[in-house]
């Protein structure tokens, strides 16, 4: 049955997020007739994803309205649900700024994206824009949810929640890596065709299509249970997905027989803390305290890969080249069905129909579901969609190892979000000496100067 609502895409010129997503919406049958709004600041791409969206709304008679628009504000009133995947630009070359900027001080991150001083800078860009966009939500649209891609994950849903009035829930899908790595120990045990290049879940193209094919097998055959913050989530639970078998010591026997080379640093956490941390070695690492000591060099022992800066900046222009291309030529509309979701359809359409489903992964306030970690911080969890919103799924206690590190984490993103927002370099500073990378105040000090100054564009309210 068809419910048609209101939906505002911010940042559909999004490489990760914005055509799946679009198409995924344009292919539902409960939206048929719903109002679409596309919003992109590049005028350019904004052009060629209307184009595409309003052919494809055609093509599989979604009879869609379809709207564009190169600012927000014009698109927000009356939506329903406003889906952001914004990212100020130009992504690679800032995430690599972000990286090479501590090097000058002999602070060697071992990932940069979001968490370490990269993840501070990373969130103090993306903040701003992010809370003009709930701002005027408040104004324009103030019962309407807003679905966030942006990372870091945590501390833009952070902002949101902390600052503004607007239901705010994040959606991931590192989750996938957990089910690839469980698919990969248990592959034999579940009948799993695990392809040979499936050798790290590092966020290479090397890797990814072993990874995802790994991941589409075992999703269907397990469930896991993993609770903490995004991209530092652990697994609670793992069960079979049709006979609720507890697959947990089993898959602790398997892991063993994986070869060393296999995740090494999430194989050495796992023995540490007694449960397995979901995210992969590239993400798990920028948590933690031991994977960035200059003297011990331990990237180097758990073989630690950075992101591929040039060769995705690359990518990105030429999947950009593919899209203009089809936008001309409107040849074939099922190569651009995705095989997944990335969750924001699932919402939506739960909301809107009380459908009760179980969404593996949501980002949304702490409200006693993790009972030792902080209320109203930003958690990541299952959680229930349906006519309520979103609710997550009591876990209880995490070992208090675990938590003490998650604990850090919630403060340093909560003391990001409140330096961001007000201009505060004091609490920006604490925010710097509680991360796990940094180990000297001055140091610290130069690093905040230099990223203050470095992107002092972005960063309105420090220069206010």
């Amino acid at each position: 049955m068809a419910t048609p609502t209101k939906i505002v895409c911010i940042g559909v010129g999004s490489y990760s997020f914005g055509l799946t997503t679009l198409v995924s919406l344009l292919r539902s049958k409960t939206l048929k007739g719903s109002q679409l709004v596309l919003v992109d600041r590049d005028e350019a791409h904004l052009t060629v994803m209307h184009k595409l969206i309003a052919w494809l709304n055609d093509v599989w008679d979604a009879e869609m309205h379809i709207e564009a628009f190169t600012h927000h504000r014009e698109a927000l009133p009356g939506a329903q649900f406003v889906i952001n995947a914004i990212e100020v630009g130009p992504r690679e070359g800032l995430w690599e700024s972000d990286f090479r900027i501590p090097l000058k001080y002999d602070v060697r991150q071992p990932y940069a994206e979001n968490s370490g001083p990269g993840g501070f800078a990373h969130a103090a860009r993306n903040i701003h824009p992010v809370l003009e966009i709930a701002r005027d939500m408040e104004i324009s649209c103030p019962d309407a949810w807003l679905i966030n891609f942006t990372n870091p994950m945590a501390r833009i849903c952070a902002a949101v929640h902390r600052h503004t009035r607007i239901k705010v829930v994040g959606l991931c899908h590192q989750l996938s890596a957990g089910y690839a790595m469980v698919g990969k120990a248990l592959a034999e045990d579940l009948g799993i065709l695990v392809p040979p290049e499936f050798t790290s879940t590092h966020a290479s193209n090397k890797y990814a299509a072993g990874m995802f094919a790994t991941y589409l097998q075992t999703v269907d055959k397990v469930k896991i249970t993993a609770a903490g913050t995004n991209h530092f989530t652990w697994m609670v639970d793992l069960v079979g997905r049709q006979t609720g078998e507890d697959l947990y010591p089993l898959f602790r026997k398997r892991w063993q027989s994986l070869p060393d080379s296999f995740e090494p640093l999430s194989r050495r956490v796992f023995d540490a803390f007694g449960h397995f941390p979901i995210p992969g070695d590239e993400h798990l690492c920028e948590y933690l305290p031991w994977v960035s000591d200059p003297t011990t060099r331990p990237w180097d022992k758990y073989t630690l890969e950075l992101y591929e800066w040039a060769d995705r900046d690359l990518e990105r222009a030429e999947k950009w080249n593919e899209l203009k291309k089809a936008a001309v030529t409107m040849s074939n509309p099922e190569e651009f069905v995705p095989g997944f979701s990335e969750g924001a359809l699932e919402v939506i359409e739960n909301i809107l129909n009380d459908g009760n489903v179980l969404w593996e992964a949501v980002n949304i306030p702490n409200r006693g579901q993790i009972t030792n970690l902080p209320a109203e911080a930003i958690v990541e969890l299952p959680g229930w969609l349906n006519a309520e919103g979103v609710t997550g799924m009591p876990i209880g206690a995490l070992p208090k190892g675990i938590t003490e590190l998650i604990r850090r984490e919630i403060t340093i993103s909560n003391l990001t979000v409140d330096a961001v927002v007000h201009g505060d370099r004091q609490l920006a500073l604490q925010a710097l000496l509680l991360d796990p990378v940094i180990r000297d105040m001055d140091i610290a000090k130069c690093i905040l100067d230099d990223y203050l100054m470095a992107y002092q564009q972005h960063l309105p309210t420090f220069w206010a």
